[in-house]
């Protein structure tokens, strides 16, 4: 029995049902994977500490040898509310709650209006009040012409901006040219807050798609080749150059080509403020094995080649990427074109917030990577580009009571019941997965467990001013 009988006269003060005690065999704390306690009061982490060191008065919750890690943070959701029926606040942060997330930052286009004016972001509060299972923050939206609104959009909470260097297919989210980014570019780097950029360049795009006439579109190959490598390091050549004139702090989001990696690492080792993010599709599925007509898996960038996978995965390994995001973009299954089979016309955009964790842990098993590899991706990592990493995602002292009680030795095979967003579609229906979430606690309060949702709307704006 871990209980101990030791008085610790540090809680002597704390009433009999005051102080919980969170205890594992494997508690993923900032100093390894350790038998520890988490000694929870209120909402917060009071201490971490061995296993025969707890309060006798501590409420016990004992989980054995099933995995403490820290909340999962998701700084890329398209929870696409207001004005869309494509997710929303309710499903997309039970979605989240089943995966472990107690975070979400959402992007600030596919909703209407899109995030890039305080008023905007009031009708996204408004939005999202009282329908929320976890934790939510918000980006701002950089689009042609809205310098004038990155400073109030600062002032009222957003936690960046975003971009897209291509035309992302929303009326009314803009592309921006180099032109406008030099104009707004002062203003964000006044801010001290991250521009996470969108890192395709349509010249590129363009000429691969007009080189494609006549082209099978039902073949995945035909649109991989419409999105080249080219694509991706052209923009990225231009953030990095932008960023030593302007010496703002940048983000590239989605990663997928791993031929970037090289110059991301030395631009950082100059001193370029650039971090980095990839996504579950492009560590887990590769472009060979993705059927003709198999839009479940189309996205922007695309998923690339075995080897350019690992070479992702190697990316994380030695640091260039710092983080994994979902990129959770849902739309109605209509817009997949499933009976067309045919990528030119259909959305891009796949949905993963309750599979996200076991897709990692199935994948990082494979490379010998532990589960505080995954807390570091997942969890701190994030939390720092939103500006959270002294709250969020992190076991220790003085941060949020957020955990997941993970199952890491256990598989199962992903179905319908196991999605929770609007429309369960999803390319990874039928794999078999390892890892499964147990339970979720969001600031010390049973939000998830066992596919029951305890207790509901706990989520709340999460450093919003």
């Amino acid at each position: 029995m871990f209980r101990s009988h030791t008085k610790l006269t540090h809680y002597a003060t704390l009433g009999a049902t005051d102080l919980q005690a969170f205890l594992s065999r494997r508690t993923v704390t900032p100093e390894g994977i350790l038998p520890r306690a988490i000694l929870v009061e209120g909402e917060q982490i009071q201490a971490v500490v061995p296993l025969d060191q707890v309060p006798s008065q501590a409420q016990i919750l004992d989980f054995g040898e099933a995995a403490i890690l820290p909340g999962l943070v998701d700084p890329h959701v398209h929870i696409n509310d207001p004005g869309r029926d494509w997710e929303g606040f309710e499903s997309a942060t039970r979605a989240a709650a089943a995966g472990g997330y107690t975070l979400l930052v959402d992007m600030p286009l596919n909703c209407v209006p899109g995030t890039t004016s305080v008023e905007a972001l009031e009708a996204k509060r408004e939005a999202a009040r009282g329908r929320c299972h976890i934790d939510w923050a918000a980006w701002g939206g950089l689009v042609s012409g809205n310098q004038e609104n990155i400073k109030p959009l600062a002032a009222v909470g957003v936690r960046g901006y975003k971009c897209f260097l291509i035309d992302p297919g929303i009326d009314s989210f803009t592309m921006v040219t180099e032109r406008e980014l030099r104009e707004a570019l002062p203003h964000v780097a006044r801010t001290g807050l991250p521009l996470l950029v969108h890192a395709e360049l349509a010249g590129p795009v363009d000429a691969a798609t007009a080189a494609l006439t006549g082209a099978d579109w039902r073949t995945y190959a035909t649109y991989l080749k419409s999105r080249p490598d080219q694509a991706e390091l052209s923009a990225i050549r231009l953030i990095i150059k932008l960023c030593r004139e302007y010496s703002f702090r940048a983000h590239i989001v989605h990663l997928a080509t791993c031929q970037a990696l090289p110059e991301l690492k030395a631009a950082r080792a100059e001193g370029c403020a650039i971090s980095v993010e990839t996504c579950p599709h492009y560590l887990h599925l590769t472009a060979e094995t993705i059927p003709d007509g198999a839009t479940l898996h189309k996205c922007a960038p695309p998923i690339r080649n075995r080897e350019n996978r690992e070479q992702l995965w190697q990316g994380l390994k030695d640091g260039v990427i710092d983080l994994i995001g979902t990129d959770h973009s849902p739309c109605p299954p209509a817009m997949k074109r499933l009976d067309e089979g045919n990528f030119k016309t259909a959305w891009g955009g796949i949905s993963s917030l309750s599979l996200s964790l076991p897709l990692m842990w199935t994948e990082a098993t494979r490379r010998g990577f532990a589960l505080s590899d995954i807390a570091k991706w997942m969890g701190e990592g994030p939390a720092r580009l939103a500006g959270f990493s002294s709250r969020k995602g992190r076991i220790a002292a003085g941060y949020d009571a957020d955990l997941v009680i993970f199952d890491a030795d256990s598989e199962f095979v992903v179905n319908k019941d196991r999605l929770y967003y609007r429309h369960p579609v999803s390319p990874y229906m039928g794999e078999k997965l390892r890892g499964i979430v147990k339970a979720t606690y969001l600031r010390g309060k049973l939000v998830f467990a066992d596919g029951t949702f305890p207790r509901e709307h706990l989520g709340k704006e999460y450093g919003c001013v």
